[in-house]
């Protein structure tokens, strides 16, 4: 009998460097994201930065001194914040 479970992508863990916002996930993967993608975290200080919180039963992150918000989904389908220009084969898109 094949017995196969749903991914549990909620948030476990939050880490943040200088480049990246890495959410770490109850089914243990990570999503490591570029924090360009999100313009209001990369000039945030880092005190501003470790203010996050899980909201949406573990769906999403907030930043209420910054007011942003993150999507889980959003970062698994690799999608920066709206104005963000993606670039594809070189190009701006």
């Amino acid at each position: 009998m094949n017995t196969s479970r749903q991914p549990d992508a909620r948030v476990r863990h939050v880490d943040i460097d200088g480049m990246y916002l890495s959410v770490a996930l109850m089914d243990g993967r990570i999503i490591r994201t570029p924090l360009a993608w999100y313009p209001r975290l990369p000039s945030a200080d880092p005190q501003q930065l470790a203010q996050w919180e899980i909201v949406g039963a573990g769906s999403g992150l907030h930043w209420a001194g910054l007011d942003e918000d993150l999507s889980v989904q959003g970062m698994l389908r690799g999608h920066p914040a709206s104005g963000f220009p993606l670039q594809r084969d070189g190009a701006t898109i």
